[in-house]
């Protein structure tokens, strides 16, 4: 029986996921546990040490210091995210984590955020098959609300993504991106 570390190793890996029922099965059981988890997060009020223990559990480890959260939160796995310190993710942000997503410290996550690790294949004969790529948000990152990051983007320490934007490839450090597909706007001096 795989256990969770393996299943986690597949997807840092970037394994195809839908053709070992063994792996979609660990799967939809940690789905699951995520769904528990961040119900209790999501349906009635918890003092911020409250959701930081609850947060902890959802992924597996603990959150860095002055961890924020503002409920709803939405993840459909939960156990590939590191959070780093004084870190604050708004409300009604969904994570889709098979990939793995890491959040440096200082980064700010605004309401509706989506982060997508996993993509469908793109042969119709194949499209149940996902491939999983990490999301990394570098430090002091702003990302504005609404905005998406798809799977294997990288996010440069102190940039902003702006509102609504969908960022579809790597943003270097210290400038501002925006649009669809976004794109840089300008340079943090």
């Amino acid at each position: 029986m795989m256990e969770l570390k393996e299943l986690l190793e597949h997807f840092n890996n970037g394994d195809t996921v839908g053709e070992d029922w063994e792996v979609i099965g660990l799967m939809r059981y940690y789905s699951r546990e995520a769904q528990k988890i961040t119900m209790e997060i999501n349906t009635k009020y918890h003092e911020p040490e409250e959701l930081a223990e609850l947060f902890s559990q959802l992924i597996g480890k603990p959150v860095g210091e002055m961890f924020g959260l503002f409920p709803p939160f939405y993840t459909d796995f939960g156990k590939n995210i590191t959070v780093g310190s004084n870190v604050f993710i708004n409300a009604d942000c969904k994570f889709q984590d098979q990939g793995g997503i890491t959040i440096d410290d200082g980064a700010l996550i605004g309401h509706g955020v989506v982060l997508a690790t996993l993509n469908h294949d793109m042969d119709p004969e194949k499209r149940q098959q996902l491939h999983p790529a990490p999301i990394h948000i570098g430090k002091r990152v702003w990302i504005g609300a609404n905005a998406t990051v798809i799977a294997g983007v990288t996010i440069g320490d102190n940039s902003v993504v702006a509102a609504g934007a969908v960022v579809t490839k790597d943003v270097p450090p210290n400038v501002v991106v925006g649009g669809v597909p976004a794109r840089i706007i300008k340079e943090i001096k």
